[in-house]
């Protein structure tokens, strides 16, 4: 295991779950959504944002944490580990929820140097983190099944976390690299 994508829908917990995968293994980590967003809430072109991905992501090992599927050409030219953390709906929706008003009454940065933080405001618009779940959850489910048998993807090892505790076992069966 030299490179790995964590992939789930938002709230499984993957930041926190690469962050650990990473420290264990001594491998750097890189977020997807520090290289995707800057200040204002602006995306990234496609462009801009696939070129920062290759130059990030051309080191010998790393654990990446984002989905981005339009992204996947770029980030899976190399990956040689996926891990999908498929949580319940349940699960998943209470987390996102729980972060999203954390992070309001913190008022934290989300990516340094953006000055992205999560609001009410942004809580209930269009672009919240919270509807996105709801609607990327069932979609996300079939379309990362749908992948792990896919017999273009079958040089990749796939692995399938479905709770927390199965987290911790797996991180704690992890050599360092």
């Amino acid at each position: 295991m030299r490179k790995v994508n964590v992939i789930g829908t938002s709230g499984t917990g993957k930041t926190t779950f690469a962050i650990a995968l990473a420290e264990r293994l001594g491998y750097p980590v890189i977020h997807m959504d520090a290289l995707f967003w800057k200040a204002g809430w602006t995306e990234s072109a496609d462009e801009e944002f696939f070129a920062k991905l290759e130059q990030v992501l051309s080191c010998d090992r790393w654990v990446l944490d984002g989905n981005y599927s339009r992204s996947q050409s770029v980030k899976w030219k190399d990956v040689d580990t996926i891990i999908w953390l498929d949580f319940s709906f349940t699960r998943t929706f209470m987390q996102a929820l729980k972060r999203a008003i954390g992070r309001i009454w913190s008022r934290e940065e989300l990516w340094p140097g953006t000055g992205n933080r999560e609001s009410l405001r942004l809580l209930f618009s269009r672009h919240s983190i919270i509807l996105w779940t709801l609607r990327m959850y069932p979609k996300n489910k079939k379309r990362y099944a749908n992948i792990m048998t896919d017999p273009q993807y079958e040089h990749i090892k796939f692995v399938r976390l479905k709770s927390p505790s199965e987290c911790r076992i797996f991180i704690d069966s992890v050599r360092a690299g």
